[in-house]
């Protein structure tokens, strides 16, 4: 099968969020059983939030969350978006799993792990790519409204915030789940489905 036989899914990310996270590990499962292609781009919930009246000990979150965004727009810059979605797995299993805080030992290990220059650590410190990010941000979330966060998905021109799910399907579930989202989401004058989440994100 050629590239021009997968269907895109674009695909924004924050590696802060462990529900983006979540929802990252099902949409690659989706592409081992789907003519899929997976298109990465980042998206920030430093960004999202700036203005917003959070809880201090989310919004130190927040500036940690600037680091690893600027590093991925860097790493995009420099080798193309094709790497993204390896360097968000570097950064995210480290970070997700291993529990580790977004320093530069961590960032360094992602980079080298997914083959790019380690030295693109120093970007999480500067603020040259910041417009980059907010661009890169904007992007996704105009295609969905404010009132949302991260992933920002976007299937055959319908995009959507989520889905927010835990543990991560695995297998045909993940592919129902595909088939269900694409569906509503493509339904004209679909906004928007919920329920209060009763568990923790599942890592496995």
């Amino acid at each position: 099968m050629s590239q021009d036989d997968l269907t895109p899914v674009d695909f924004w990310f924050d590696p802060l969020c462990p529900w983006a996270w979540m929802t990252s590990r099902w949409i690659l499962e989706v592409e081992r059983q789907r003519p899929i292609e997976v298109r990465w781009h980042v998206m920030s919930l430093s960004v999202l939030n700036e203005d917003k009246d959070v809880p201090e000990k989310y919004r130190q979150g927040l500036i940690e969350g600037w680091g690893p965004v600027r590093v991925c727009i860097a790493a995009e810059q420099k080798y193309g978006s094709e790497v993204l979605g390896r360097l968000y797995t570097e950064i995210g299993t480290r970070r997700h799993h291993d529990r580790r805080p977004f320093d530069r030992a961590l960032l360094e290990e992602a980079l080298t792990a997914a083959g790019l220059d380690p030295e693109l650590a120093s970007a999480a410190g500067s603020t040259e790519f910041d417009e980059a990010v907010r661009a890169s941000h904007k992007d996704g979330i105009d295609r969905v409204g404010q009132e949302v966060g991260t992933p920002v998905i976007e299937v055959e021109g319908n995009a959507f915030f989520g889905p927010v799910v835990s543990p991560a399907p695995r297998g045909e579930a993940a592919v129902r789940l595909f088939d269900g989202v694409v569906a509503v989401a493509a339904t004209d004058g679909f906004f928007e489905l919920k329920r209060s989440r009763t568990r923790d994100p599942i890592f496995d």
